[in-house]
């Protein structure tokens, strides 16, 4: 009865120390990673209960649906069907086409790159973070630094990757860079996430460029960080400002980041030099940006 713990303050003070201890193995010296990954391992059945409620109304709802809905359904999925099948026929010919060039240039290059399909099961509370969790993970051969893409563009980067999910950096993130170029005339520039799933800007422009609003930005593949040719982002507005020497240029993302639900991870060439990223965390704005801009110069 009469035994007494320490005093709150020093109790306090402990947890302060460990605290800051933590923060500092974990950002300098890179020793939690693995918890990290435990426990967002841990946290997988958080992910699923969460999105739960979506899937039981989906299938609720599919109940009620009556013959002549799921008919006119069908009609329409077979007739996409029929015009994607006629792009693939197509495709598949000016991709057997290109790769016989490639051969015949010596390249080791491949037009298709390996994907996975994946669905997004978490989304981060924090308006300041741009992150989204899908269900693939290291069992089925994700990394930190692929790149996710949804049906219109890409959409970020793993960052970090627990046995059964995976945590998805978002173009949008402020801290989020990616080397594009434009398909029209092939000017490079770095596109940065502003933090609004809406807006991107593109920076590194000068006031001579040949850029338009409308131009199609896709990613250059400096760097290695992502595949080339995807598309990032379309321009929507240039400013120009006098006596400054580069413009200001927003563009809007091509993925639809806050409505997608399926996702496709890319796996690089098994002949390609593998990703680096900085302390597990994928590639930061500075980091793309600089790597970008060294490719431009060689």
């Amino acid at each position: 009865m009469f035994v007494q713990g320490p005093v709150p303050g020093f109790r306090l003070l402990i947890v302060l120390l460990v605290s800051a201890a933590l923060v500092v193995a974990d950002a300098r010296f890179d020793k939690l990673s693995t918890v990290r990954s435990t426990i967002a391992t841990g946290l997988a059945p958080v992910y699923w209960l969460g999105n739960a409620p979506y899937e039981f109304s989906d299938w609720f709802a599919g109940l009620f649906e009556n013959k002549q809905d799921l008919q006119e359904d069908n009609e329409d999925l077979r007739a996409r069907l029929l015009i994607l099948e006629r792009r693939a026929l197509k495709y598949a010919a000016l991709a057997s086409e290109n790769n016989e060039l490639r051969r015949l240039m010596n390249s080791s290059e491949v037009l298709d790159d390996r994907v996975i399909v994946g669905e997004v099961v978490g989304v981060s509370p924090d308006p300041f973070s741009h992150e989204i969790i899908i269900n693939k993970g290291r069992s089925d051969g994700l990394s930190p630094g692929q790149a996710i893409l949804d049906a219109h563009g890409l959409m970020g980067q793993v960052v970090q990757s627990s046995q059964i999910t995976s945590r998805v950096l978002l173009v949008s993130d402020s801290s989020h860079a990616v080397p594009v170029e434009v398909v029209r005339n092939g000017l490079r520039a770095i596109l940065l996430g502003t933090g609004d799933t809406d807006t991107l800007d593109l920076v590194h422009v000068p006031d001579t460029a040949d850029i338009r609003e409308g131009d199609l930005l896709v990613s250059s593949g400096l760097g290695g960080r992502f595949p080339r040719g995807y598309p990032v982002a379309e321009v929507s507005r240039i400013s120009k400002e006098p006596g400054e020497p580069f413009v200001s240029i927003e563009a809007t993302p091509k993925a639809q980041l806050n409505q997608s639900r399926l996702v496709l991870v890319v796996f690089p060439p098994e002949n390609a030099a593998p990703i680096e990223t900085d302390e597990g965390e994928g590639a930061s704005a500075a980091n793309v940006a600089e790597d970008a801009s060294q490719g431009g110069q060689d």
